[in-house]
């Protein structure tokens, strides 16, 4: 995979990207932010900071450097997969609501939904929620083994991300099961992802996906590698996936 460089340099040495640079670096990739987004981008970094004193949220809490490593970076899956319409997404592992919120404040018609082992992380994302006024999202507090069981969310969705969580080996089995057959996993990952990439093969085949496409790039200002592979959902996934809670962590589906 080639590396491209989105984006422009904003100063020697310089690691962030302030709100103006955020906005006109969106609307160069054909994503233009009205009033009310932007200022929902604003609220959404200080409420971040404000519930990052109470709880382990993110050690990033530099305004420009959220605005670039976690605003910038989470819209940045919108730049390789289509966005618009009124997708039904689904969020594994979000964390502080990375990378489903900010990709729900730029497309106000996807309807969300977070699912995070952690009920102090849904008890922030669900206040953001309310102090942002988004509508259709909902946040579950679930493993994503039983989530992937749970006859309201296997195979439901149109989208699903996972955002640096764990393996890709691992993440198939977390996310393919969620996925409907002709819909879409997007993995965001970072650097030397072509190697977990041909480690998930096996995996990704065995669940109903297939790589379709994958992306290599730079993150602007700091020029770190960002990969984010598409995998379509080609068929059901066997109705033995995904195995018993903290099984495809310890034993990933790999090829023997």
């Amino acid at each position: 995979m080639n590396k491209i460089r989105i984006g422009l340099f904003y100063g020697r040495g310089t690691v962030s990207m302030n709100e103006e640079q955020f906005v006109q670096e969106l609307e160069k990739r054909g994503i233009s932010l009205n009033e009310r987004q932007i200022a929902q981008f604003r609220r959404y970094y200080e409420l971040l900071v404000e519930w990052n004193e109470k709880m382990n949220l993110t050690a990033i809490t530099d305004r420009e450097q959220v605005y670039l490593k976690h605003f910038y970076d989470s819209v940045s899956a919108a730049f390789q997969a289509p966005f618009d319409g009124p997708l039904t997404v689904c969020d594994v592992g979000a964390g502080a609501g990375f990378p489903s919120i900010p990709l729900k404040i730029c497309f106000p018609e996807l309807q969300v939904t977070i699912i995070d082992s952690l009920n102090k992380r849904i008890t922030f994302l669900d206040e953001l929620g309310k102090e942002l006024g988004l509508d259709h999202v909902r946040f579950v507090h679930a493993r994503a083994e039983e989530a992937g069981r749970n006859p309201d969310f296997r195979e439901a969705f149109d989208v699903v991300t996972a955002r640096a969580v764990a393996r890709l080996s691992v993440l198939a089995e977390l996310c393919l099961p969620l996925v409907k057959e002709g819909g879409r996993f997007i993995s965001m990952k970072a650097a030397a992802a072509g190697e977990e990439m041909r480690e998930a093969e096996y995996a990704v085949k065995l669940l109903g996906g297939r790589l379709k496409e994958s992306h290599s790039f730079l993150l602007p200002v700091e020029d770190s590698e960002r990969n984010i592979f598409v995998i379509e959902k080609v068929a059901r996934t066997p109705k033995k996936y995904p195995r018993k809670p903290g099984t495809p962590g310890k034993l990933p589906l790999v090829k023997q």
